[in-house]
């Protein structure tokens, strides 16, 4: 990461970020405090206790949904402000929107009043999903924070990643964030190496210099690739043994390259609507200067 590159992305989050994406931005690269970040995620909550308003772009309306439940807490954990006082009400929140196996679906029924995404399957009666409870049981691990919550969906976890077989990279990434912080670390390491495997085996990452054997994933948009360090956006995770030292460069060169023309990085998924780019890039712009930041510094 240069500062020409920092200095254009700084430009580009000021002149598109929405007040938490500034808040943000500054904390992690300037000198703007937690608690700014902190009072601008809490303009995002719900009366009953989640989140909603658009925190997640592609979730709209003012209905709280699990999956934005999932942002928040990472968000949280960012900046070091997912202690006990925090985190113990939103538990108390995904316990009760939990399916009978334990887990969260991804958005529940009362996202149908609300504009969504064509990808969106909402159902009667949803059962948990991996994409949401994943997330969030890992960055509640990663906390330390203990609430009854936790066991169940622990479980529900250790269910869903060791029966994942033909998949896709959002329930890999989610898996990941799982297995990088439960206490169990032998069991760990076991399910991120055959995970790894299946990442490989199924073609779920583009590597740049070797472009035809990226597969896409079925419903993804053209173009919808996930690279190395979107299984391993820190050197610690278990997602980085996946790959080789040169295929993990390459990525992160590419990751470097893609900085457009007005500071900002793009997205890559579907944009069904004209917010989701411009709501998403500020953010999506301060993870790939975070991810860049933290290789550097790890001399990788």
């Amino acid at each position: 990461m240069t500062q020409e590159m920092l200095a254009r992305a700084e430009g580009f989050v000021w002149l598109t970020g929405r007040v938490l994406d500034q808040r943000r931005f500054a904390y992690h690269f300037g000198s703007g405090p937690a608690v700014g970040v902190r009072s601008a995620l809490d303009a995002y909550r719900a009366p009953d206790g989640g989140f909603a308003f658009g925190l997640e772009p592609d979730v709209r309306g003012q209905a709280s949904q699990p999956v934005t439940m999932a942002t928040a807490l990472k968000l949280l954990d960012e900046i070091g402000q997912l202690d006990e006082s925090a985190a113990l009400p939103l538990c108390d929140w995904l316990a009760s929107v939990s399916a009978p196996d334990g887990g969260v679906p991804a958005v529940l029924p009362s996202q149908r009043a609300y504009p969504q995404p064509p990808w969106f399957s909402v159902a009667d009666d949803p059962p948990g999903e991996l994409l949401a409870t994943g997330p969030a049981v890992g960055m509640l691990l990663k906390n330390k924070i203990e609430h009854p919550w936790l066991r169940g969906a622990t479980d529900f976890c250790w269910r869903a990643v060791e029966t994942l077989t033909e998949t896709h990279p959002y329930d890999v990434e989610a898996a990941v964030t799982f297995l990088d912080h439960v206490p169990d670390r032998d069991r760990a390491g076991k399910q991120a190496a055959r995970l790894g495997e299946l990442v490989r085996d199924q073609g779920l990452f583009l590597d740049p210099a070797h472009p035809d054997r990226a597969r896409l994933a079925p419903g993804y948009a053209p173009g919808e690739f996930h690279l190395a360090y979107d299984y391993a956006i820190r050197p610690t995770s278990v997602g980085r043994a996946w790959f080789t030292d040169a295929e993990f460069a390459r990525s992160l060169d590419a990751l470097a390259a893609a900085q457009q023309e007005d500071g900002g990085w793009p997205i890559n998924w579907a944009q069904w609507s004209p917010t989701t780019a411009s709501e998403s890039r500020p953010g999506v712009t301060t993870l790939a200067l975070l991810m860049l930041r933290a290789y550097d510094a790890a001399g990788s």
